[in-house]
């Protein structure tokens, strides 16, 4: 009834409250006439001739309905709404106090005017203060307090669509889009279904599974069907206070009975003032969130996830209908890297639209647009590396570069295998795609997992132990799964640094630590054989690696220290070709027994020393450099490895 109503509807309700507030002002003159001079008033119209109930009740006969006010507690309410909207009656309300500025009503003034009056109209646990349809002045006896009309049921009095002002910032209507996959809508005509059936208060709703925003759409096309709307709340923002919490609870369950709607609850960790509020609501209640908090109705449980390859493409067809074909070639493919919801797919869809009008690559745009919608989870939980490198700086034997390439393909093409071919079909468990590069620092681990990110267009981060390791038992593993949670909406290449750090051998049980750490590692494991995206792990130590842990690694790349021919490639490779050169010997250069890592800290700190001088790069430049490099080493620098520099 929130919505702008019918013509038909607004006319027939106007004419409904004009009938009643006459009826009660005929009352209320009536009662003056007494107190004046004992005469009863002249009724030049019959107020009483209520128009014919149209198809739609009328405003006071929902509010009279719904929340069971008497015929007293009716005409208490329609005495509030008269003081504001009918000059006569306010006029009569200060005649009646004998104060001509007192023009509201009073509680006293209506136990006598109006028949069938009852003194428990005004209890606290009565319909009309329990569901704050009038508001008690203050200060004073309640027999002579003010009553004042609620402006929200004032406006639902008289048909004018509008929002309860105190619940600005705390409920907010949720507006579906117009894409839902199959999957959510069979879940949306589940709900329909069961609250159809329902008599009386209908049973509680919780939404769980990976898709936050598929779970609101979902909520709301069932409301939508229902007739109802969507009001979200966030647990988090109920107050503490109980007289605040029970007032919210009453002013929100109101709310749902006025619009109609459901309230959607965003829970957390379901804290015990939360509880108590959900055991307040008295109005259709579907509840998001991990923890469902204790609520003593009967309840349904949802699992909304995230759309599954097929209805992604779908979804991306309905979108892009103009560029279809276009796309079409690389659609499956972000399908199967990605695992976006339907909100994230119509917000992608619009960028990716943008950048086609723009000239860009149909390929570029659809990729680019992915990634940049399914960062947000993972940017505070690990550093995001921009890949830059390509195959051609990888200096590595053929054996080692076709094993990268063989981890590429298999991230290519997994949605194929596992999907397509039925691999998926039987458990999650060992489809992790993960990788083990070990070998000496600098000799191009981390650069080949940036070559992949870039050969496969996905993000790669580099994951900070030191944000995921923690010395409190069980935060370790919370961490580890926030890591992967976001990973898997992101498709994201994950690198662990130095693994050996958090995947060392497991201990033997010696005391509590041990036995939670032997925990969060097992977790571990659960999560890299379940997780889909590809997770590279690199180690200085490949020995102190778990046997346990290496035999559910998919690929282990040992990168070998550089030999001499490697080592000229590397140097060869290094520097940029805009680089002013005088006198570089290659040769020479690869004497120097360092890796990869080494060798471009070696050439750009010489750069720096030949831009200091204002001169092109030159042999002693770089003498300098690699002195500077082997004293941070710890290294002795032999003169057979530099002799003849000058």
């Amino acid at each position: 009834m929130n919505a702008p109503a019918a013509t038909e509807w607004v006319e027939f309700n106007r004419r409904v409250l004009i009938a009643h507030l006459a009826r009660v002002r005929t009352v209320l003159l009536a009662h003056l006439s007494r107190m004046e001079d004992g005469a009863a008033p002249t009724i030049a119209e019959d107020f009483n001739s209520i128009p014919p109930r149209d198809t739609a009740a009328s405003a006071l006969e929902f509010l009279s309905t719904r929340f069971g006010l008497s015929p007293f507690e009716r005409d208490v309410l329609l005495l509030a709404a008269g003081v504001e909207l009918d000059a006569d009656i306010a006029e009569a309300c200060a005649r009646a106090q004998e104060d001509p500025r007192r023009t509201v009503a009073s509680f006293g003034l209506a136990l006598a005017a109006l028949p069938d009056a009852h003194w428990s109209a005004l209890a606290a646990d009565a319909p009309l203060r329990y569901w704050h349809l009038v508001d008690v002045e203050s200060g004073r006896t309640l027999v002579s307090s003010a009553l004042r009309i609620d402006e929200r049921i004032l406006h639902f009095l008289t048909g004018v669509p509008c929002s309860d002002a105190r619940l600005a910032g705390i409920a907010r209507l949720h507006t579906p889009g117009d894409m839902l996959p199959p999957s959510q809508e069979r879940a949306a005509q589940r709900l329909v279904n069961v609250w159809r059936r329902a008599e009386g208060l209908p049973p509680s709703v919780h939404l769980t599974g990976d898709d936050a925003s598929g779970a609101r759409d979902t909520a709301a096309h069932a409301c939508a069907e229902l007739g109802m709307q969507l009001l979200e709340l966030r647990l988090d923002d109920v107050p503490t206070a109980a007289a605040e919490r029970v007032s919210l609870a009453r002013l929100i369950s109101r709310e749902c009975w006025l619009r109609p709607a459901a309230v959607l609850l965003e829970s957390g960790e379901a804290r015990a003032h939360e509880r108590a509020f959900l055991a307040e609501l008295t109005c259709p209640v579907l509840i998001l969130g991990p923890v469902q908090p204790d609520i003593d109705r009967a309840s349904l449980r949802l699992a909304i996830d995230r759309p599954h390859p097929a209805e992604q493409r779908a979804l991306w067809h309905a979108a892009l209908p103009s560029a279809a074909a276009e796309i079409d070639g690389e659609v499956a493919q972000v399908a199967s890297h990605y695992r976006l919801s339907c909100a994230q797919i119509r917000d992608a869809a619009a960028a990716v639209a943008a950048d086609l009008e723009d000239g860009a690559a149909p390929a570029g745009a659809l990729w680019r647009a992915c990634r940049e919608r399914t960062r947000g989870g993972l940017e505070a939980l690990a550093l995001r590396i921009e890949p830059r490198a390509g195959w051609n700086d990888l200096i590595l034997p053929a054996p080692h570069l076709e094993t990268l390439r063989d981890i590429a393909r298999q991230v290519r093409h997994r949605n194929i295998v596992y999907e397509t071919w039925g691999f998926a079909a039987g458990s999650a468990r060992g489809l992790g795609l993960s990788a083990l590069f070990a070998g000496e620092s600098g000799t191009g681990k981390t650069l080949a997992a940036e070559v992949l990110a870039g050969e496969l267009g996905l993000d790669l981060y580099l994951i900070d132990l030191s944000a995921v390791v923690s010395k409190y038992i069980g935060e370790t593993e919370k961490n580890l799964k926030r890591v992967f949670d976001a990973a898997e909406a992101s498709g994201a290449v994950l690198l662990f640094d130095e693994a050996d750090a958090l995947f060392g051998k497991r201990s033997n049980v010696k005391d509590s630590h041990d036995r939670y750490a032997n925990i969060e590692l097992a977790y571990l494991l659960q999560r890299m054989e379940s997780y889909r995206g590809l997770a590279i792990l690199t180690s200085n130590m490949k020995a102190l690696l778990d046997p346990a842990f290496l035999r559910r690694i998919r690929f282990v790349v040992t990168f070998p220290f550089p030999d001499v021919s490697s080592r000229a490639d590397i140097w060869r490779g290094v520097f940029p070709p805009t680089l002013p050169r005088d006198g570089i010997d290659i040769e020479r250069l690869a004497r120097l027994t360092v890796a990869g890592g080494n060798i471009r800290n070696i050439a750009l700190n010489a750069a720096f020393y030949a831009a200091d001088e204002g001169a092109p790069l030159a042999m002693r430049h770089l003498l300098r450099a690699t002195r500077a490099e082997y004293a941070k080493l710890e290294k002795p620098l032999s003169e057979t490895e530099t002799g003849g520099w000058q």
